[in-house]
């Protein structure tokens, strides 16, 4: 067998590709970006790949010692439905054929409404039809694991904030971009009842410390995430001092996502999503904080990042 000491990233460029390109890069390690569009990073082999085809993901498989899945496919359930389960029966086949290590960087939704905090033992009970597809995915990686027929882990991320993720945080859209332009913030659901938040930085610090472990394959990690959580409100409240403004926030209610969702798709998708916005939401990563000794980065120096990042973009 060749000698395979490639880091490949399957769906390069989002909000945790881009920081962790960077991060392996820094590192000396040799980094392979695979994505629909060629992606141009300084250092790093960039290719073209539909995940869809099995050929072409075994293609970008090859010669690789570490694979990281952080595709994302249009927020649609219908979509979901059809191509999750092909895309993850690709990369399974691809990782088995060739030896190498994979990563799912995944969510949280095939726990559905969970009372108390998400922990990695935290059964799957999804309430959504995006939840069960995620939870179908899971289930084909996990049934492999324990199988011990792939060399493979599954590293989950609360809602995430950060560096990167301007198009693909709400947080980013609802808060930062509009106190940045100026304009209301905006929270879905209550904005009263706590919600964790996973910062991007420490999300892709996290996958670089799990590839590198061997003794984290064949289990599920929840990658480093700041408790307690804060609410939306003060989330908002956080952002607004930091910038000197002082906004009082909008708050979207599930009907008035319902009535924008008769004009917009993606909106009309969040509804019923909108349980983990209404209902505390603690996501725990006690495990992976004590096993690498690692603290996650505190809310407000979080924020604080975040905005001089987005700050910088405008």
């Amino acid at each position: 067998m060749e000698n395979q000491n490639m880091h490949t990233i399957l769906g390069a460029g989002g909000a945790i590709g881009t920081p962790l390109a960077n991060l392996l890069l820094e590192k000396g390690e040799k980094v392979r970006l695979a994505s629909r569009g060629k992606r141009i990073v300084s250092g790093a082999e960039s290719i073209q790949c539909d995940l869809l085809s099995f050929k072409e993901t075994l293609s970008a498989v090859q010669g690789s010692a570490v694979v990281y899945l952080l595709a994302g496919l249009q927020y649609n359930h219908t979509i979901w439905q059809a191509q999750w389960p092909v895309i993850m029966n690709n990369c399974i086949k691809a990782c088995k054929e060739t030896g190498a290590h994979f990563i799912f960087f995944d969510n949280v939704y095939m726990y559905g409404l969970v009372e108390g905090p998400m922990l990695e033992t935290s059964p799957y009970n999804p309430c959504s039809k995006k939840g069960e597809v995620r939870a179908k995915i899971a289930r084909m990686l996990g049934d492999e694991m324990q199988a011990n027929s792939i060399n493979a882990m599954i590293a989950r991320a609360a809602d995430f904030y950060g560096p990167y993720a301007d198009k693909t945080s709400i947080m980013s859209i609802l808060v930062f971009d509009k106190l940045l332009k100026g304009q209301t913030p905006q929270w879905t659901g209550n904005i009263k009842v706590p919600h964790s938040l996973t910062y991007t930085l420490d999300a892709a610090k996290a996958l670089v410390l799990l590839a590198n472990d061997p003794k984290a394959l064949q289990q599920v990690w929840h990658l480093p995430t700041r408790n307690p959580a804060l609410t939306g409100e003060e989330y908002i409240q956080i952002a607004a001092d930091i910038l000197k403004l002082a906004k009082k926030p909008m708050v979207l209610k599930t009907w008035m996502l319902k009535v924008f969702g008769l004009f917009d798709k993606t909106v009309a998708e969040l509804v019923e999503m909108q349980y983990q916005n209404e209902y505390p939401y603690h996501f725990d990563s006690t495990k992976f904080e004590t096993a690498f000794k690692y603290k996650p980065i505190e809310y407000r120096v979080g924020i604080e990042e975040s905005l001089k990042h987005f700050k910088q973009k405008q």
